[in-house]
């Protein structure tokens, strides 16, 4: 028996076979959960498409975030095909390349409004729409980074939305935890994905990461995904509000100093 036998859910934030949300899909798929998926425009259609019929996923529907109508659509769609689901994988961060380079202090107002919409707001305002489509037991789960911890260099805006997406998770948590809904974030380490390619300086990012982590290698998509389909089990059926590092024990280094 798979960990995830009988459940239901929908991923929202994969891009390509490469994504995150990929990873956690095809770990999730593999334990018997039943899964649904979203994408954001015709191009992203197209990529999501094929994977969600590798699948055999029931939902494939259309969702940006920053439109409440669109969420709304979503959620009637999930009922409809589901009826009520015992997951809400949300993916979901974005901001303009412009700030994703230089200084922090650089990062305009609409660029910082924008990050916030969408990396971090976007989580709320999914589960207040899911609203009783989440049954008792289920788990609602996101993704962040470290950057929001520490200053990592040209994650900037970035850095900022995570940290307010972390603390939304411990509201959340507290929110719902009455109703006996978990809600937790994973911390994945460097991965090459489409995302990254939009943070300046990131492939020398990720090299250092796989030198100095304890384990000495970068966590994989696939890594991510059996965390991620555990956490969403019922054996992590005692943690909420949690953020949980995959990256190799990276988060763990304070200074790295290469040998004399």
């Amino acid at each position: 028996m798979g960990l995830l036998d009988g459940k239901k859910g929908v991923i929202l934030g994969i891009a390509n076979d490469h994504s995150i949300a990929w990873g956690i899909a095809q770990a999730m798929h593999r334990e018997g959960a039943e899964l649904g998926f979203t994408y954001v425009g015709e191009a992203l259609e197209r990529r999501v498409r094929p994977l969600a019929q590798s699948v055999g996923a029931a939902l494939v529907e259309p969702c940006d975030v920053g439109s409440d109508e669109q969420i709304e659509a979503l959620m009637a769609r999930i009922r409809e095909v589901y009826g009520r689901i015992d997951m809400l994988v949300h993916a979901i961060a974005f901001a303009n390349r412009d700030e994703l380079k230089g200084a922090y202090l650089n990062t305009t107002r609409t660029g910082f409004l924008l990050a916030m919409e969408i990396s971090a707001y976007s989580l709320t305002a999914l589960v207040k729409a899911a609203g009783d489509l989440l049954q008792p037991g289920a788990s609602v789960l996101t993704l962040t980074y470290h950057g929001s911890q520490q200053a990592v260099p040209n994650y900037n805006v970035m850095g900022v939305a995570k940290a307010a997406l972390e603390a939304s998770v411990r509201y959340l948590a507290t929110d719902l935890g009455p109703r006996g809904v978990r809600v937790n974030a994973i911390s994945a380490g460097p991965i090459r994905t489409l995302a990254a390619g939009g943070i300046a300086g990131f492939r020398s990012m990720y090299r250092h990461a796989a030198e100095v982590a304890p384990l000495r290698r970068n966590v994989t998509i696939e890594d991510v995904g059996n965390t991620a389909a555990w956490l969403c089990s019922d054996q992590a059926s005692g943690i909420t509000g949690e953020i949980l590092y995959v990256d190799a024990g990276l988060n763990i280094i304070g200074v790295s100093i290469g040998e004399d």
